[in-house]
């Protein structure tokens, strides 16, 4: 059942008195973006806002990261709610009139908005600080873009003390305004990379016969990474192996010495996770044997899969359909996107939403890490509705 505390007060009206605010901030985020780890003024933004709005603790964990603790006057539980705040290494195309003013860098995956979202929702819930049960912790983390990530590190700095579930959002293009996407279990792949050095012995393009050709060798242990999905997985197990580079030689007549191929593995079981590397692996030492190379082998395990928590879930999936309608709310496929909010979900269980954000009549249609990429700023209103609506839920109820 949803909790009121507005009274007399519509969410929707509360939450457009402070629309235009909103704004603001996600414009200045996305005219001075900062790469991972490197989001100083970023932060800074962020805690001189947090500190604006009263009656809330603020900490600074790490030296680009942000959280806020709005303590209730009750006692109860402890509901994080995260927002990233890194930009990205792309030359910004969009031409928009708050463009970046860094060249080379922009936020082309929407965390300038879930940063003022979560702004927003903050400032709200402070007004209703003598009306909440337990506490609310909003964290604003660093680093999302680029492995290890910075979730870990605000795991290892102790943000989720004594936190008892957490919740995030992402604005996403491929959704139109106005719709919000649910996955019960899992909603984003574990990514992992590895690369390959495939050592032969070169020699002259007229003289095949006298070399060992990495290049020939590699092409075969490419070919063959590609069957592991179709024939080594249980078809009902989701993997992606993609071979993203093939690197050697750097002369016509010349058969290098080595090549180098790396690539990206997607999944979300364990075990799989587990068992693909060793896959690879065993395909690559019998190519090389086989031609009398030798080989280097290097498999990092990146970012875990986001893995829902059905409960959780499911209070989040009952505030969207209190808050833009069951037919605006849509169970969605499990993509093979990675995110480091699973970091979070390793620790305490929760849940992660989409937050749709396409408004194809005014061209903001370009996928995410594109320079054109766009949200619709309505989209901003329906993150702050459910941030906030979901908290008042889950902490009164």
């Amino acid at each position: 059942m949803k909790y009121d505390v507005f009274s007399n007060l519509k969410l929707d009206d509360v939450v457009s008195s402070i629309n235009d605010e909103v704004i603001g901030w996600r414009r200045y985020l996305h005219e001075n973006p900062e790469l991972s780890f490197q989001e100083e003024n970023t932060a800074q933004f962020v805690y001189d806002q947090l500190n604006s709005f009263g009656g809330l603790e603020i900490s600074r964990p790490t030296k680009t990261s942000v959280v806020a603790r709005l303590i209730g006057i009750h006692p109860g539980k402890v509901l994080a709610i995260r927002a990233d705040m890194d930009a990205l290494p792309i030359q910004e195309e969009t031409k928009i009139e708050f463009s970046s003013k860094k060249d080379g860098i922009m936020h082309a995956c929407g965390h300038d908005g879930h940063t003022a979202m979560l702004l927003g929702a903050a400032k709200l819930l402070c007004s209703f600080k003598n009306q909440l049960k337990g506490e609310v912790r909003f964290i604003f983390q660093h680093a999302e873009e680029l492995p290890p990530g910075g979730a870990i590190e605000m795991v290892n700095a102790g943000v989720l003390d004594g936190v008892d579930l957490i919740i995030g959002a992402h604005l996403v293009s491929y959704l139109k305004t106005g719709k919000i996407g649910l996955n019960y279990g899992p909603i984003m792949a574990g990514a992992d990379q590895f690369k390959i050095t495939i050592i032969g012995e070169g020699g002259h393009a007229s003289q095949p016969n006298q070399v060992i050709d990495p290049i020939l060798i590699g092409t075969q242990v490419v070919t063959n990474i590609q069957h592991i999905v179709s024939r080594k997985l249980d078809p009902i197990d989701t993997a992606v192996i993609s071979v993203t580079q093939f690197n050697g030689g750097t002369a016509i007549n010349v058969i290098p010495n080595s090549v180098n191929i790396g690539g990206s593995v997607r999944s979300f079981k364990p075990e799989v996770r587990n068992h693909i590397p060793m896959l690879i692996e065993q395909i690559v030492k019998g190519i090389t044997n086989a031609h009398g190379a030798k080989y280097e082998f290097v498999y990092d395990l990146g970012y875990s899969p986001v893995i829902n928590d059905n409960e959780i879930t499911s209070l989040i999936d009952k505030t969207v359909c209190e808050i833009v309608g069951e037919e605006n709310r849509e169970l969605i496929k499990p993509i093979m996107g990675s995110e480091d909010f699973s970091a979070f979900l390793n620790e305490v269980p929760g849940t992660y939403f989409f937050v749709g954000a396409r408004n194809e009549e005014e061209g903001i249609v370009y996928p995410h890490h594109h320079p054109k990429f766009n949200i619709d700023e309505r989209a901003l209103k329906d993150g702050i509705k459910i941030f906030v609506q979901g908290a008042i839920n889950i902490l009164n109820n």
